[in-house]
Formats: structure tokens, sequence, C-alpha cells
């Protein structure tokens, strides 16, 4: 875009053109660069040093004047002039003591070229001889005891502040305190003299630091008359000595004010200040509080100050009326300045003070109005102005305002020049800056005369939108960018002289703009808050979010967790009530930064250590000897308003480190009034309680003690009862201690039989009990318990009735009759007994029950009783939870505070009920459609078992199909399920019956092929011999038998092919060719199981077993032995079967051969003998040496008869119950020899 502006630059000499290179050739006005302070002191050995130090070109010419006289120091005897091309300073060296004071005055040194004439300020020269002090003679001073004295120092003058002591002839401070002190002048004030004041020896020392000198006066010598009656008497002023003063005090400098008072006793002084509080932060109190010392005096510090001396006789007071004055100071001091020709120059001089200074100027060190009158300058509200300036009006202007506390001088020089015009700042520079924001495009330009200034492309000019401002040092200002303002920016610079001209280019980006700030919120102390961020960026700006907190930047702090900063979240853990404050969210680039601010305020209980709240007991809070008024600041209510305060107490000599709370208000209120109880040591303190609990208590008060009084209240709780039948124990709850109103009290004990009005019985005791002894049984007595202490007797107590000791009942309950409700509940009922047989109160009825057995038959265990306790007032109870069919013994006694009284007794039984669930239902499969089911009878049968009843149902159709039948022989512990699915599971459900009906049913779930799962040959394996091979496996528990066949194949042979049962646990081929290699295969119902290798042994013939000891003598002769013997049991077990005698099933199969030698019985479903499974068992061991039995001892036919199956050849098998258990084969169960290849008991089919 174009832009165009044109305007008038003012060339001034600021840090800008201090850059600039001005020609070597210019010349330069003088300026003072160091000078002597404006007063200085000189003593008689100090050499008198005036410095006077000047820049210029060129090079600038000294003189000086000393008051006023020109004054030339090279002509002056005895001083020396710095030879230096800008120094005008001089020393003067003296030879005696008095040579300085003839250079005494007022000195001004004039620095000067042809440009102009540059002026120093006044330094007043002053010169102080050694210090002495005046002869005098010192009288001793005397003086009465109680009477006040002052003893003068007067020290000689010094220009200098000097120091004063007070010390005695051993160079020891003499004591100052309240009575005795120095004032400001260096006197030593006595308030009033005591007889340990009388010494000779008071010395006043001077200490000049200038001189580095310390000067004594004489001793004064004080002698202080002793009196026997010292009067006393009220203050009086010794300084000042009138009742005001007028003081005037120099803005910025300290304000000094004494009062130094006499009296006996000795007074105390206080300052006051009428119109307002003393400022604080300023005021110091000194000297014992007679000294008031103010810093750094201001305006508001005008006015009157009092200081109030005061004893006990009266009091007296002085006044000090303070002005407060100032010496001149700037408000615009003159400064130096470059012009160029036809140009106006305007020079302000504006200073303040108290009086208003006078203000005059002067041109090279001349006041104006010695000056020609020249229309060229004037002088305008203190500004001195030149039009149309030109190179000869170049000077050195001073502007000098004085009042009467002190002169200001300021000297700045008028420099016209002519320069070619030259911008400053560099060229072809780009600004960025952000949409909405103020761009500043540079363009500082010198030159002399001023050059014009235009920014323009084309004639456009920037001043037709009002957005665009120019500045008088040439900068273009744009405010509330837009992006079209982005472009390039001409300045030209011209004077007569030249023109030069440079371009800007501005570039305007997105501007940062926060989219999501914090939100302010309120947190519980020791919580955690988190503040969120989201702001949008310029995309070609660096982007950037940091966190402040009240002004501060946030950072993670090492080790610390307190803060967490992390996308643009702030979280804060374990917030603390310094953690409150103002949050900002700060989204910054290079460009712009914007801030979103949120205050986060933090609650919790009110209250901390600096903040708890303060107690305070002012000296009219004890209103009465039984009130005090307790007042305290208020606590800090953490940002949660406090809802009441609570008052409590500690007795530190009765209950140390124990708090009672004395009552609570409001939480407005910060006093209250309390009542208190006589002879207790308060100490009290206050906590402030909000919505989130109480808060630290404050510090404690100091100690009320309340005076001692009588006992105001009487033990509480007052029994009599006996603990023997002839005694009655008196109990009460003594008195808290709080209550006893003295440091010990005792209890006064009256009693006597009730209904007669005898006198009392009495006695005195100091714990809470009385025993009464040699009283009858049970008899009412009226009781009373009085406090007393050493101030007397507590109110009348009250009457309460006791009893003495009670005696075991002799009553009996006589029972009305038991009413049996149910199989496990009755009622008992019975009479009330006579009170009079009681012996006591009585306290109720003891119900005691206990089992017997059943009524089939009493138990023999160990009898456990149970108790019930009846009320006094009831005659009847309902037992529950009995045991059906049981006989139970009855015992009713009455019982009272001494015990049980006689039993009435009395037996009952109960009906039969429904049984138990039975135990231990277990499911044993014994093909894919039969279940065998197992249990044990109830443990409870409560009654007499009739039988039990069996339902099942298939579980996936929704309890369709139920089966239900009766088992009717109570003694049953089996029972065999058939014609089940095989695909289904089923929810079987058994319950015992009495004739009350079914009991609780015992459920399982289940089914054959649950139970089977998939057919597994665990842990099969196979060896072999020359012509045979051994097969054998581990039936999986709870597998359900099936059919399968086995096939032996080798290259040109197959054997086998036999039909298998899985429960037959091992299988043997004969026939086999030796050294020969061979498949096994395993197939069910014709589908391929199981594959394995097996090869057989060398080409010799088969080995008999070697003879054994079965061949010696000896053991055919035992063997013959045993077979006699047995032939002797049969005959006589003969005898006793046709006699009607049984033997169990358990002497049967105990004279079975164990298991592991006969592992198959008839429950092998009749396809192996007894002798084929003994030969795997003894010589065909499995591969992991484990041989587990083939069969199980409880066999289908051991439970439902015997079984007679069959198989098809597929392997599935047809199965019927038969009417009575097969024998088994023949022989099968008298081999014992082990079997062998050559010793087979059975081939198979």
């Amino acid at each position: 875009m174009v832009v165009a502006l044109r305007y008038v630059w003012p060339l001034l000499l600021c840090s800008p053109c201090l850059l600039i290179q001005i020609p070597e050739e210019l010349m330069e006005p003088p300026v003072i660069t160091e000078q002597s302070p404006r007063r200085l002191v000189v003593f008689p050995t100090d050499d008198i040093s005036l410095k006077c130090e000047a820049s210029g070109k060129p090079e600038v010419q000294f003189r000086w004047t000393r008051d006023g006289v020109h004054f030339k120091p090279k002509e002056e005897l005895g001083v020396t002039v710095y030879q230096s091309p800008h120094s005008g300073s001089f020393t003067i060296t003296g030879n005696n003591s008095n040579f300085a004071q003839r250079f005494q005055g007022i000195y001004r040194c004039f620095a000067s070229n042809k440009l102009g004439t540059a002026m120093s300020h006044e330094i007043r020269l002053m010169a102080e001889g050694a210090p002495k002090w005046p002869k005098e003679t010192v009288k001793p001073v005397e003086v009465e005891e109680g009477e006040s004295v002052v003893l003068p120092c007067h020290p000689p003058p010094s220009a200098e502040p000097l120091r004063i002591y007070w010390m005695n002839s051993k160079i020891l401070h003499i004591k100052q305190d309240e009575r005795v002190t120095m004032g400001q002048n260096g006197n030593l004030y006595f308030a009033n003299v005591l007889t340990s004041d009388n010494h000779s020896d008071y010395i006043c020392h001077a200490h000049f630091p200038g001189t580095r000198t310390i000067i004594q006066k004489e001793p004064i010598d004080l002698r202080v008359k002793a009196t026997n009656s010292m009067i006393d008497r009220k203050p009086r002023l010794l300084f000042p000595t009138n009742s005001s003063s007028h003081l005037v005090a120099l803005q910025g400098q300290p304000l000094v004010l004494e009062c130094i008072a006499e009296g006996f006793p000795t007074p105390t002084i206080k300052w006051l200040r009428p119109s307002g509080p003393m400022p604080a932060d300023r005021v110091t109190y000194q000297n014992h509080n007679k000294t008031l010392q103010l810093l750094k005096v201001g305006e508001e510090d005008d006015g009157e100050y009092r200081c109030l001396a005061e004893n006990s006789l009266g009091s007296v007071r002085h006044a000090y009326y303070v002005t407060v004055e100032a010496a001149p100071y700037w408000l615009h001091k003159p400064q130096n300045h470059l012009y160029g020709p036809g140009e106006t120059a305007r020079l302000d001089c504006q200073v303040q003070g108290r009086p208003q200074p006078e203000v005059t100027w002067r041109i090279n060190g001349i006041p104006v109005e010695e000056l020609a009158k020249d229309r060229k300058y004037r002088i305008q509200r203190g500004a001195l102005i030149l039009s149309n300036v030109q190179p000869s009006d170049t000077m050195v202007t001073q502007c000098e305002a004085r009042n009467r506390h002190g002169l200001l001088l300021a000297n700045a020089y008028i420099h016209v020049v002519q320069l070619p015009a030259k911008i400053l700042t560099a060229d072809n520079q780009t600004y960025m800056a952000v949409q909405g924001s103020t761009a500043y495009l540079l363009c500082k330009a010198f030159g002399a005369p001023v050059p014009s200034v235009q920014l323009d492309e084309d004639g456009t000019t920037v001043l037709q939108d009002e957005r665009f401002f120019p500045y008088a040092n040439g900068t273009l200002g744009i405010r509330d960018l837009q992006a079209n303002d982005t472009g390039h920016y001409f300045c030209l610079a011209a004077n007569d002289q030249n023109n030069v001209t440079i371009v800007a280019n501005l570039k305007v980006k997105d501007a940062t703009q926060i989219t999501q700030g914090p939100r302010s919120t309120i947190e519980k102390k020791g919580s955690r808050v988190t503040f969120t961020c989201q702001a949008s960026f310029d995309p070609s700006l660096q982007p950037s979010i940091t966190w402040r907190g009240d002004g501060r930047d946030l950072q993670e702090l090492g080790d610390s967790d307190k803060y967490f900063i992390e996308d643009g979240r702030l979280v804060i853990h374990s917030l603390d009530y310094s953690d409150q404050g103002n949050y900002s969210c700060v989204a910054s680039t290079e460009l712009d930064v914007v801030e979103s601010r949120a205050q986060l305020l933090v609650v919790g209980k009110p209250g901390l250590t600096s903040l708890v709240p303060r107690l305070v007991l002012s000296d009219l809070d004890l209103l009465t000897q039984s009130q005090v008024r307790v007042s305290w600041s208020p606590a800090e209510d953490h940002n949660a308003p406090i809802e009441k305060y609570d008052i409590e107490f500690e007795d530190k000599e009765m209950a140390p480190e124990k708090w009672y709370s004395l009552g609570k208000v409001p939480g407005n209120q910060t006093s209250t009034t309390l009542k208190l109880s006589p002879y207790v040591h308060y100490t009290f303190r206050v906590t402030a309680i909000n919505k989130y609990g109480p808060g630290e208590p404050s510090p404690v008060s100091e100690t009320v003690v309340t005076p001692e009084a009588a006992p105001e209240k009487n033990p509480v709780d007052v029994k009599g009862e006996g603990n023997e039948t002839t005694n009655m124990v008196i109990t009460w709850k003594p008195l808290r201690w709080m209550d006893w109103n003295a440091p010990q009290v005792q209890y006064r004990v009256q009693w006597r039989p009730q209904g007669t009005q005898g006198p009392w019985q009495e006695q005195i005791v100091s714990d809470p009990f009385l025993v009464v002894s040699n009283t009858s049984t049970f008899v009412p007595y009226e009781i009373k318990v009085q406090a007393v202490n050493s101030q007397g007797k507590g109110p009348e107590p009250q009457v309460t009735i006791g009893y003495s000791g009670e005696d075991y009942p002799q009553a009996i309950p006589e029972l009305e009759g038991i009413e049996i409700l149910n199989s496990s509940a009755v009622l008992v009922k019975w009479r009330p007994v006579d009170l009079a047989q009681v012996k006591g109160h009585l306290r109720g009825y003891n119900v005691t029950y206990w089992r017997e057995g059943s009524q089939r038959k009493h138990s023999k265990r160990h009898i456990h009783k149970d108790h019930v306790v009846v009320p006094a007032n009831t005659t009847s109870i309902i037992l529950s939870g009995l045991r059906p069919y049981s006989s139970y013994h009855l015992e009713v006694q009455a019982f009272n505070g001494r015990g049980l009284g006689p039993a009435s007794e009395f037996t009952f039984s109960t009906p039969e009920g429904v049984p138990g669930h039975p135990e231990a239902l277990h499911l044993e499969c014994q093909s894919n459609t039969s279940l065998l089911l197992r249990w044990q009878p109830p443990l409870s049968h409560n009654g007499v078992l009739t039988g039990y009843v069996l339902s099942y149902h298939p579980l996936d159709e929704g309890g369709k199909g139920q089966l239900s039948f009766n088992l009717r022989d109570p003694e049953l512990r089996t029972h065999n399920l058939t014609d089940l699915s095989p695909h289904l599971r089923y929810r079987f459900q058994l319950q015992a019956t009495t004739k009350e009906g079914p009991g609780e049913a015992i459920v399982r779930e289940g089914g054959t092929m649950a139970l089977s799962g998939i057919s597994d040959f665990g842990n099969i394996s196979a060896t072999a011999g020359e012509n045979y091979s051994v097969v054998s496996w581990v039936p999986k528990e709870g597998q359900c038998n099936f059919r399968f066949h086995i096939l032996f194949k080798a290259l040109g042979e197959e054997k086998g092919g036999a039909s298998l049962s899985y429960n037959q646990s091992s299988y043997t081929q004969w026939d086999l060719q030796p050294d020969t290699d061979y498949e096994i295969h395993l197939f069910k119902e014709r589908m391929f199981r199981h594959q394995m290798a097996v090869k057989t042994n060398g080409t010799g013939r088969v080995r008999l077993p070697p003879a054994g000891f079965a061949t010696e003598g000896w053991f055919i002769g035992f063997v013959s032995a045993i077979i006699l013997l047995l032939l002797v049991l049969l005959i006589l077990c003969f005898i006793k079967r046709s006699k009607g005698g049984k033997y169990s099933v358990k002497d049967k199969e105990d004279t079975q051969v164990d298991s592991e030698a006969r592992p198959m019985k008839d429950e092998t479903f009749g396809e192996y003998s007894d002798n084929e499974e003994k030969a795997f068992g003894s010589s065909q061991p499995s591969l992991n040496g484990d041989i587990k039995p083939l069969g199980s001892d409880d066999s289908l036919a051991d439970y439902g008869g015997s079984v007679d199956v069959q198989f098809n050849e597929d392997g599935s098998f047809i199965g019927q119950y038969s009417g009575k258990k097969e024998k088994e084969a023949a022989g099968g169960n008298d081999s014992s020899g082990a079997t062998s290849p050559i010793n087979p008991a059975v081939a198979l089919e």
C-alpha cells in the first residue's frame, strides 16, 4: 500500500542523537564536570582544596570569585593551581593555625570558551580552629535528696555535629535511665536525686569528629543531702521549659523532638499527635521515651505534637508546632539542546520549595538584568525563550533557584549548528505485529536545520486513515492493525543541505487468542485443582503456553510434586491456604501475549498458627466473683464464614491438659460473659468453627482463680443395696472436681428405716460409698447424701429409698402346663410366685432346658443346657428352635439380686418333623445311558425315616418331563437309573421322608456324557516278548465304560481285531512273530482313535520261569495243613448256615484277595478271567510303573444283581439287570502263581 506523511521533527540532543558522529571541527560549549561540595569545612592542619573541572571545545578558561569579587588563586601566597587543560582546581597550603581564617567565604568557578560560560554552584568555605573549653570555675552543686538538678555541659561550637559523653574519673559512663538522662544539648538531667548520685567527678566529654579530638569539661561535684522525708511532687518540664514551641522541619530530613521532666516519683513520658496517628513505619522513641525521632519528614507531618509527663500526682504537657518546609527541588530541569538556524529555543526551569523559591536566569554567568535589552530572548513563566536563533546565539545559560533553606543551579547550553540530514534508523527493516495491535515504524532523522520527514509512495498520505498517527521523533504508529496493512513504507528526510530515504516492511500476523481459559474455583485444603487452557496461534509463529500465580511464573519444582504442568494443564497438589490467589494462563508468541485469569479460593477449617484468635482479658473483665468477660480477635475464616466460637477452660491444678467447653457463641461475636464456678483455676482459650470443622485453638489467657464457696450441688444416683444379707451399701456418683467449690469435698450420709419418724443416723465420709452393717434382711431405708466442704454444706438433699441385703429366694414357680405349638416350639406357663418368699427384689425367672435325646434312644453325649431369662412381670415363654421327635427336661427358677431359688421341673417331648437333607449325593457313570446314585442318610432324622423321594428332569427342557418316584426302603443307600439320554444334563433331587412328609432336598446336576466326556486312553503303553505284546492304559477317573477294537499290523500280517472294554485296563496279543515291527491301531465306533508301534524280541523259544519254592517239601506240607484247616472251617460255616446263620457282605469281601493281585472281579462284564488280569498285573507293568485297579469295588452287580452284558460289533453294548449274581469262573480265585506267556489263563476270543 502507499503511505505518505509530512511533519516537523524537533531535533534534541538525547540518547539517539548522541549516536551521531558530529564533525570534529564542530565546537562544544563548556560543561562543568566536577566541583567541590556546597559546604566545605577545613581545620588548622588541613589543606584547602577547591575543585572545578569542565569540558568544552575550544579549550576552556577558568576564573574564580570569592564573595562576589574576582579571585586570582595564582596571586595568593601558599596557593597551588593544578595545571590541566580541563581543570581550574587549586589547593591552599597553610603554615600556621590561622591561615585558613583569611580564606573563608563563598567561592564560585566560571569556565568559558568562545561558545559561552558555565558556572559552578556556590562553595561555602568555613575554617574551624582547634576546639577549646573556655576557662571557668565549676562550683559544687548542692541539692537535697529527691529534688531535681541539671548538670550543664555547654561544649564549644562546631560546624560539624558533636558527640557528647558523661563519664566519671574512671572513664566509666554515667548510667542513664528514666530518672537520669542526657539531653540533645549535652546537659545531664536528674528527675530526682538519690544519695547514690553523690559523686564529685561528673565530667562532660565532647568528641569533634572533624579534628578527631575529644576534650573534657572540668569535673562537677554533685553533693546530695540525705533527708528522712522525700516530698512527692507532680512533674515539671526541665526541657523545654515553656508550654509550647514552634519548629521548622525540612522535607526529607529527620525531625527530633525532646521532652525531659522532673518530679517524684519519676515521671513517664508519652507522645501524642492530636491530628492523627503517628506514622508507625517512620517514628522511633529513644532515650527512655524522652526523644521522638521522625524519619524522612514530609508535608503530611505538618502539625502539632504533644509530650505528656505524668506520675501519680499529676501531669504536665508541652506542645510542639511543627512546620514542614523544603529547600528548592526540581520539577523540570533545563537540558542542553542542539538547534538549527531559524529555530526557536526554549529552556524550561521549574522548581518547587517551601517557601516558594525565587528563580533567576543568567547567560554566560551574567544575570539577564545586567545584559543589554535584546528582544531576541524573553522570560515567560520561568522559561527562557529565544526565537530565530543563529549560530552567533550559541550560549550557556544558568537557572538559579533560591530560598532560605538552599540554592539550586543548573547549566544548560543552546548550541546552534548546521548539519546535513541523516536517518539513524537502518534501511529495509522488517516489522511484524499481530492484528488488532499497534505497530511503530521508526524513522529517526538528524540534521541542522531540522530535516523535514515524509512517508509516502505515489503521493498517498496515511493521514487519510485515523488509525495512522505520527510522532515528533519520526516514528509512525498504526493502531488496530489489519491484515491489509501489510506492505512497504518509505521515509524521506530532507533539509537545505541534502535528503535521504529508507524503506520499512510491515507484516501483519494473526493474533493469539485463548479459546478456553481457566475457570475460577473453590477447593478444600489438602485437595488438588486442575486448570486448563487452550489457545490458537498464527501458524508461522512459535507458540508458548505458560502459567503464572499472582504475577510470578510457575514451574515444576525438581523433586517436588506441588505443580504439574503439561499440555495446557496446571495441576496443583496438596492445596494450602498460601496457594489461593489469581492464576493466569499466558499464551504468547514472539509478537504478542494474551492472558486469561482465574481465581482460586482455598477453604478449610479456620485459623492457622499465626492467625488463631488472640485471647484478651482486660482489667475489668472479672465482673464479679462468679462471672468473667472473655474477648478475642476474629479468626481467619479461610474463605468459609465462622459459624461459632467454642470457649473452653483448663484447670492446671485439678485437671491439667484437659479442656472443658463452657459454651459456644455465634461466629459474629468476639466476646461473651461466662458464669464461673467457685474455686476453679480458669485458663481460657477460644476455637473458631466453620462448616469444615474446628480450627486451631487460640493462645491461652492468663489464669483467673475464683474464691471458695459452699457446695451448690449434691451427689446424684444415690442407691442403697446390700451385698450381704445383714448390710446395706450406700453408693452415689461423686461430684466432679469443678463442683467441689473448695480444695476438698466430703459427703454427709444419713439413713433410717422407712416409715419411722425416729432420728437419722449419719456419717461423714470422703469415699463415694458407705457400708451400714447389722441390718435385717431386705428392709427399706430412707437415705440422704449431702456434699460438704470447708465453706459449708450443700443444699438440702432429696430422700432416696434403699434396701438392705437380699437372701436366696424360697419361692418355687408352679407350672401351669406346656403347650406343644409345633415340632420345634412349645409354650411354657407358670403362676406368679409369692413376693414374700422372694427375699428381695424379684428380678425375673430363669428357664433352663436341655435335650435328653431322641424318642428312639437317649443321648449319652455331653448335655448342653440352654437358659432363658424372663422378666419379673412375665409368666410364660415360647421355647423355639427345639429338635423334633426329642425328649426335653425343663426347669423354672425365680431369682433376685442374691441369686436363684429352687426349681420346678418338667419333661416333655416334641412330635416328629420332616428330616434334614440326605448327605453326600454322588453320581457314578455306568454307561452312556445309566448312572448309579450313592448317598448317605440325613444327619437329623427328626423322626422315623420312611424312605426317600427321588426326582430328576433334563436341564435343557426347563423342568418339563420331571420324573419322581418313592424309594420305600429307609435303609437304601444307592439307586441305579437307566434309559438316560447320553446327550442331556439332568438335575437330580433327593429327599428323605418321615410320616410328616419329605424334608429338605439335596440337589446335584450331571449326565452320562458329562461325566464320561471324550474317550481318553490315559498313559497308554505297549511292551513285547518274543511272541506276544501287552497293551495297558489307565482309565480316566469318572470315564464311562465303552467298547473299542484293537488291531496289530505287520508287513503282510494282521493280528487281533478284538473288541475290548475300556475298564479292562490291559490287553495281551499272542501268536506274534519274533523280532517283528507291529503297528497297533485303536478304533471306537469305527473311528480311528490312537496309533502306536512295538517290536517283538529275538528268535529263541520262550523260556519257562525258574522253579520256585513251590516244589520244596516243606512248602507242600504247609499248604496241605492250610487246606485241611479250610475244610474244617467250611464244615462249621455250613452247619451254621443250615441253622439260619448269616454272614455279612463285608465278611465275604474280606475273603477275597487284594485288588492289586485280583484286579478284575465280576464287574468286568464277563469278558476276561481273573487269571488273565493277574498275568498283566504281575508281569507286565505300564510304562509309568503305576498299576491302578481295573475295576471298582462297588460294581453294578454289587448293587443291582449280576449283569449280563453283550457287545455289538461296533463296540456298543446292550445290558440288562438280572435277578441274581453269577458265580465267578472256576479256579479264578484259587490260582496264586504268576501268569506268564507259557502259562496263559485264558485265550482271547
